[in-house]
């Protein structure tokens, strides 16, 4: 819920209700568009809410003194998409955005997606504007599956077209892609003259990809790959942990490398069942605006800490693993919910990070609509759109934040296009780093290669791509924070 602050506008997730002070309409012959109502939200939404607000000098409570001058200056703006990314969202802000079908958002946020099954690292070639792509797994029980593409494989053109700096996102959103494979020898890349068609569906990924128990020298280690925080997995994460238990593992291997994030309260769940031992104890701070954060503070200061838990919503119990040491694989795909959890777990055990430096992304947003209290109940039916703004960052039990440039490795070994390996093997190439850094047996790792560079991967034109975002908008007490413009 949002409130009334001393001369500001304030929401309810929960309730249904009307501003404290409402608006009259302008007296100006003005027509109110869908377009201007959206703008009209997006302003509000980012008054409110917004991590960086005090840095946009237009969203200042007392910027416009009426709904009138709010309007006149929203109306210069072409578009809401234009007004929320060159208008309102600060330069340093990588990572909020606007959409225009919240439908689809939520869908994306409970793993629902479009998709061939493939999931890709997309390189450039140096020296040209051609690029290539590199299955990093399939999706079990998608269209993928079972036909002849694999983890490993290269390709060089979908239907029939070469991938290029400037065609890859049309070609790669197709709703059928005929992928044209290729190999590489010698820094080369050939094609066999083979080619896989592929038609996309709406999937349901799970985000639990490979779980094995291994030995090494005779210790238990269990191995996850887990590639997002999804709640609704959340239970089935739990039963994983549930067979290490089981199986009386000792070490932990988490591999996050093409994990991109997800939901705080996964990520806390998850935290708690690599240890169990800290319940209650505090897993992240956050740090929101200054309005929030004095209201926080003087109203509900536990509503400023994530905790350890020792249970899921649902209140199942938590299977915890009590471990006191951590090994995480990440990469340049490794993101926010994922490095939330290596920088939570950091004060309390010894968090072995190998791989290659993360991106490097601590904020976490949530999802605002268009209705009087910025939740998902009453919301205007004339559009679709929401917007997604960073509301505050988090830093870990000792006021820990993860680097802007990301978290740097223990053990550097980067992922090599020549030799891939096959996932939750001991021989591929990052999980024989992350089992030597068990054995205290560091050795030296192949450096990059500099005949390609990364370009994108899979996801990348998703509006959830390496976000983290919270569940639902803070309760406030039935009030808005944010500012109250004067009737005309």
């Amino acid at each position: 819920m949002l409130f009334v602050f001393g001369g500001l506008l304030m929401t309810s997730c929960s309730k249904e209700d009307n501003d404290d002070t409402p608006v009259d309409p302008p007296t100006s012959e003005r027509e109110i568009t869908t377009e201007l109502e959206v703008k009209d939200f997006v302003w509000k939404g980012m008054n409110e809410i917004y991590l960086y607000k005090s840095q946009i000098p237009e969203l200042a409570d007392d910027y416009f003194d009426t709904q009138d001058e709010l309007y006149d200056w929203l109306e210069t703006w072409d578009s809401p998409e234009d007004l929320f990314y060159d208008g309102l969202v600060a330069e340093q802000d990588r990572f909020s955005f606007i959409t225009d079908d919240y439908v689809e958002l939520e869908n994306m946020f409970s793993g629902i997606s479009e998709t061939t099954g493939v999931d890709y690292r997309l390189y450039r070639f140096s020296g040209s504007n051609d690029i290539f792509g590199v299955v990093r797994y399939i999706v079990p029980g998608s269209n993928a599956d079972g036909q002849n593409i694999e983890r490993g494989d290269l390709f060089t053109k979908i239907n029939g077209t070469t991938l290029t700096v400037d065609n890859y996102r049309e070609l790669l959103g197709s709703s059928s892609q005929t992928f044209t494979i290729a190999t590489i020898n010698d820094n080369t890349v050939s094609e066999t003259g083979e080619e896989v068609t592929i038609a996309a569906q709406t999937l349901t990924e799970n985000p639990i990809l490979v779980k094995e128990v291994l030995d090494v020298d005779g210790i238990k280690v269990g191995y996850l790959m887990y590639n997002s925080f999804v709640a609704d997995f959340d239970d089935e994460l739990n039963d994983a942990f549930a067979e290490f238990k089981a199986e009386g593992i000792q070490k932990l291997i988490l591999d996050l490398r093409y994990n991109g994030g997800g939901r705080v309260s996964s990520a806390t769940r998850l935290a708690s069942m690599i240890t169990g031992q800290f319940t209650g104890d505090v897993f992240a701070k956050q740090q929101w605006n200054d309005k929030y954060q004095a209201y926080f503070l003087d109203q509900n200061p536990d509503r400023l800490f994530n905790y350890f838990t020792d249970e899921i919503d649902n209140d199942v119990a938590i299977n915890s693993l009590n471990l006191t040491d951590l090994y995480v694989i990440g990469t340049g795909s490794t993101a926010s919910a994922s490095e939330l959890v290596m920088n939570g777990l950091s004060p309390y055990i010894d968090v072995v990070k190998v791989g290659d430096t993360t991106v490097g992304k601590s904020q976490a947003s949530v999802t605002l609509y268009d209705s009087p209290n910025f939740g998902r109940d009453n919301a205007n039916p004339d559009h679709l759109y929401a917007i997604q703004p960073l509301v505050y960052e988090s830093v870990n039990a000792e006021d820990n934040v993860v680097p802007y440039n990301g978290l740097i490795p223990d053990v550097a070994i980067e992922e090599r296009i020549s030799n891939l390996g096959k996932l939750g093997d001991p021989s591929e190439p990052l999980l024989a780093a992350a089992i030597d850094a068990i054995k205290n047996n560091r050795r030296f790792y192949p450096e990059r290669e500099f005949w390609y560079s990364e370009f994108k991967e899979t996801g990348f034109n998703s509006p959830v791509y390496q976000r983290m975002y919270i569940d639902e908008l803070p309760d406030t007490g039935g009030q808005k924070l944010g500012a109250k413009l004067e009737k005309n």
